[in-house]
C-alpha cells in the first residue's frame, strides 16, 4: 500500500490492518433485496483501521481516502471500482494528440457542503496549491503541469511533456478540488462538493456522513452512513452477529459459515490491488545475488498463502491483474524446492540464516508458511515481529533489513521498482528507462506495454516476491444494495448504498 515514492511511510498502517482480506479474483456482487429501501436508513459499516486525523491535504493514509474521496471530496474525474476513468467535476475532457494540453468542462450548479458556488477559480487554485505546495500529499504528481488556467467554464492544463498518469493521478488526491483559502480545521472537519457531508467523528470509535441534500449529482440512497472502526475480526463478526453492523469489509473468509449461519449476510469477494509483498534487501551480503532470491522465491508455496485466507489468488509480479501492465509470471518462479536448492548450492549460500521484519498487527500465518518453506531449502528465517514505529524506523526509512513483509494496497504503484531510494532497494537502470517510457507514451495501450515489459523484468531479477494478491472480502447485509465490493480497502464509494427493512 505505500503510496507513492514521496508519501510518508504511515500510509502502510492502513494496508497492515487488512491482511490476508484476499480474493477469488470475481467481481463478486453485494447481495440484493427486493426490499423497498428506506430513504431514512441509517447503515453501519465495519472498517479496520481508523485515520489519526482527516486533514486529506497533508496526511498520508489509505484510511483517509477509503472514506474521503468519493463522499466527501471530489476531483474533476473520478475512478471506479473497476479503475475506470469517469466524469465528476468536469462534463468531459479532451486531450490533445501530443499529449501536452488537457482541457475540461468545469460542471456549473456545485456547492461546497457550507452553501457556497464552486467556482473555476477553485479548481485552478486547488491544482496550482497542490502542486507548489510539496506538503501536501501527491503534489510531485503534477510536477509536469505547467500552466493551469481557467476561461468560464474551460479548464485547460498544459504539460511540458507528455504524462501518460495524468488523469489517474487526478483521480486520486492530486486532483482534489477544494474551496480557496477555506478556513476550515482539515484535521478535524471537511469541507467538499461530495455526496455526503462529515456530521461527527467519536476518535476511537466511529465516523458518520450524512446525505448531502443539495448535491449536483444523484443524492445518496441512505440519510446516514456510520464507519465503525473494529479492528479485530472476532470483534466484527459478534458486532455482525448482534446486528450492531450492515457491512463488515476488511473481513477474514475463514468466518465464512459463521457470519452467513442465519441468512443475515452473505460474503461478497471482489478483485483488488493489494499485494502481499516480500521485499530482499539487496544491497549486500547474500541477498545481493539474484539466485539467491530466486532460490527464495521457488522454495515458497504460494497457493499456500491463498488456501490460508480461504481466498485470494496468487501473484507472481509487481502488477496486480486490475492494474495496466498485468502479466501472468508464474513461469519466472514456479514452486520447485529442488531447484531452489540447486540454486543456493550454485551460489555457496547453504545454510543460511536471514531475518523476517514484519509489522505485528499482521496475522502470523504468513510468517509461519515462510519459515517452513524456507526451511525446507536449508534457509533459517528468524522472525522479527515489531510495532510499526519501529518497523518504519527501520525497514522503511533506514532499510535495516534482511527480509520484510507488507501488504502494499495501493494501485498504479509500479513507480516504486523504478525508484533506486525506495526501500525495496532495487535499482535497474532498464527497468527506470521502460518506467519513464511508459509515462511519456501518448497511447495507453504501449504504456501498458512498456510497464509490462519492466514488470517481468523486475520478476525475473527476484527483486522481491509476491506472495498473494489480496483484495476485497465484504460481509453485506442481505437488506443492502449497492455496496461495492471491488477494491475497498483503497477507496469506498457508497453513495449508492441502500438498506431496506426488510
Amino acid at each position: 500500500m505505500l503510496r507513492r515514492t514521496a508519501l510518508a511511510a504511515s500510509a502502510l498502517l492502513a494496508a497492515g490492518a487488512l491482511l490476508l482480506t484476499a480474493c477469488t479474483g470475481g467481481d463478486a456482487e453485494s447481495p440484493t433485496t427486493t426490499a423497498a429501501a428506506d430513504p431514512d436508513a441509517s447503515a453501519v459499516i465495519r472498517l479496520v483501521l481508523e485515520p489519526g486525523n482527516l486533514d486529506i491535504r497533508q496526511t498520508a493514509g489509505a484510511a483517509l481516502d477509503q472514506i474521503l474521496v468519493d463522499n466527501i471530496y471530489q476531483g474533476l474525474v473520478a475512478r471506479t471500482p473497476e479503475q475506470e476513468i469517469v466524469p465528476s467535476l468536469a462534463t468531459d475532457w479532451t486531450v490533445s494528440e501530443d499529449g501536452l494540453t488537457y482541457e475540461f468542462t468545469l460542471r456549473e450548479g456545485v456547492t461546497f457542503h457550507d452553501g457556497q458556488e464552486l467556482t473555476p477559480e477553485d479548481v485552478v487554485w486547488s491544482l496550482t496549491t497542490r502542486r507548489d505546495t510539496p506538503e501536501w500529499r501527491d503534489s510531485a504528481r503534477l510536477a509536469s503541469v505547467e500552466k493551469i488556467e481557467a476561461d468560464g467554464q474551460t479548464i485547460t492544463l498544459e504539460l511540458s511533456e507528455p504524462d501518460s498518469t495524468l488523469l489517474w493521478n487526478l483521480t486520486g488526491r492530486a486532483g482534489l478540488v477544494l474551496k480557496e483559502d477555506d478556513d476550515v480545521d482539515y484535521q478535524t472537519a471537511a469541507n467538499g462538493t461530495g455526496p455526503f457531508i462529515l456530521d461527527d467523528w467519536r476518535q476511537g470509535d466511529s465516523i458518520t456522513f450524512v446525505r448531502n441534500d443539495e448535491y449536483w449529482g444523484d443524492k445518496a440512497q441512505v440519510a446516514e452512513v456510520v464507519f465503525d472502526y473494529i479492528p479485530d475480526n472476532q470483534a466484527a463478526l459478534n458486532a455482525a452477529l448482534a446486528g450492531e453492523v450492515d457491512v463488515v469489509t476488511g473481513f477474514d473468509a475463514n468466518l465464512k459459515d459463521q457470519i452467513e449461519a442465519d441468512g443475515a449476510y452473505e460474503l461478497a469477494l471482489g478483485q483488488s490491488t493489494d499485494k502481499g509483498t516480500l521485499a530482499f534487501n539487496q544491497k549486500s551480503g547474500p541477498l545481493a545475488d539474484q539466485r539467491v532470491r530466486q532460490a527464495i522465491r521457488q522454495a515458497i508455496d504460494h497457493d499456500a498463502f491463498v488456501e490460508a485466507a480461504a481466498s485470494g489468488e496468487t501473484l507472481y509480479g509487481p502488477i496486480p491483474e486490475l492494474d495496466p501492465g498485468y502479466e501472468d509470471l508464474s513461469d519466472v518462479a514456479p514452486y520447485d524446492p529442488e531447484a531452489a536448492k540447486a540454486l543456493l548450492a550454485e551460489a555457496d549460500a547453504e545454510d543460511l540464516t536471514l531475518t523476517l521484519t514484519i509489522p505485528n498487527f499482521y496475522q502470523t500465518t504468513i510468517a509461519q508458511i515462510l519459515v517452513s518453506d524456507l526451511n525446507e531449502v536449508g534457509i533459517t528465517l528468524e522472525v522479527d515481529s515489531v510495532d510499526f514505529s519501529t518497523w518504519l524506523n527501520d525497514v522503511y526509512i533506514n532499510q535495516d533489513y534482511d527480509l520484510s513483509f507488507v501488504l502494499h494496497t495501493e494501485a498504479h504503484d509500479f513507480e516504486n521498482w523504478a525508484n533506486p531510494d525506495y526501500y525495496f532497494t532495487y535499482d535497474n537502470p532498464e527497468v527506470q528507462d521502460l518506467y519513464a517510457q511508459s509515462i511519456a507514451a501518448t497511447d495507453e495501450a504501449e504504456a501498458a506495454d512498456l510497464l509490462a515489459q519492466a514488470a517481468r523484468i523486475v520478476s525475473e531479477d527476484a527483486a522481491g516476491d509476491w506472495l498473494f494478491n489480496g483484495a476485497s472480502v465484504v460481509a453485506v447485509g442481505t437488506n443492502i444494495t449497492g455496496m461495492p465490493s471491488i477494491n475497498v480497502n483503497e477507496r469506498l464509494d457508497v453513495s449508492q448504498l441502500a438498506k431496506s427493512n426488510g
